[in-house]
């Protein structure tokens, strides 16, 4: 289960639908009972998290990269999803899905509001795909759609929320500003945490500077919780790590490469020597 992704489903959808007008909500009525609960899923974390790979859809719902790719292909040509593909140095990229004009229906549908209410527009797709920071948020995805597949893959464990930067922009944008917020759970034990993807462009200095504002927030709520910094390779992390001793909230960090799953041990608190914890071991320390 993911938090704030529940669906209101069945009738209600169609009758919110039946009111927004228009021909794309005729479409919308028309191809609504082929879509599966997995199909409205993917549509509402587009909605939230605004880009995902083919590889993280994959991780979220399917047992493979190629049924993954198949689906969103019918619900592209359906309208639910739109998509698009940089190309660097001439090598093609994954694909990259986002909200289509009938999943914004769908979604605002669900909701019982208006498209026009939600963060979403047509011009996405050309925004995004042009978005100096899109590396960024697709890196900050890839982080909890793998738990998500470890989810999958384990009994017992769940990503239980997942909240994206701008929902921790709304709510604590004066003190702090993740880039995400999750709870993760295995057993018995659950693990909220503050996420910071680092991917090496800024100074350490920019690193330590947001330390203050995560002690603010701790005080406000009345506890901390574990902020993680993940960083692309073994230098950097080690470099920071000397730059985050001292911190007034509990910070871990990990080196995570492309196909690392974040719930394993690959978490070294600061100020320990070793060794290095799963994820929900942080919440017994």
């Amino acid at each position: 289960m993911i938090v704030g992704v529940r669906s209101s489903g069945g009738e209600a959808g169609r009758r919110s639908a039946s009111g927004a007008g228009g021909g794309r909500d005729v479409r919308l009525l028309e191809s609504l009972e082929r879509l599966t609960d997995r199909d409205r899923l993917i549509c509402r974390l587009l909605s939230e998290h605004r880009v995902l790979t083919t590889c993280q859809v994959a991780d979220i719902g399917f047992s493979g990269v190629r049924r993954a790719r198949m689906r969103l292909s019918e619900l592209h040509q359906l309208g639910y999803v739109d998509r698009f593909r940089l190309r660097r140095t001439g090598t093609a990229e994954p694909w990259c899905w986002v909200l289509g004009p009938l999943g914004a229906s769908l979604v605002a549908a669900e909701r019982g509001v208006e498209v026009p209410d939600l963060p979403w527009r047509r011009g996405l797709t050309h925004e995004l795909a042009g978005n100096e920071r899109l590396a960024h948020l697709v890196g900050t995805n890839g982080f909890f759609s793998a738990l998500i597949r470890s989810a999958r893959q384990r009994a017992g464990c769940e990503l239980q929320a997942w909240w994206s930067e701008r929902r921790c922009a709304a709510e604590w944008g004066e003190l702090v500003r993740p880039d995400g917020y999750g709870v993760w759970a295995e057993r018995d034990a659950t693990l909220p945490f503050l996420l910071e993807y680092d991917r090496g462009t800024e100074p350490l200095a920019r690193l330590t500077a947001k330390l203050p504002g995560y002690a603010a927030l701790a005080s406000a709520a009345g506890h901390a919780n574990w902020v993680l910094f993940r960083f692309g390779g073994p230098g950097r992390e080690a470099a920071a790590r000397r730059a985050l001793a001292g911190s007034p909230v509990p910070v871990a960090t990990a080196a995570l490469r492309p196909g690392d799953a974040p719930d394993e041990a690959v978490w070294l608190p600061v100020g320990s020597s070793g060794p290095r914890r799963r994820l929900i071991e942080l919440a017994w320390l």
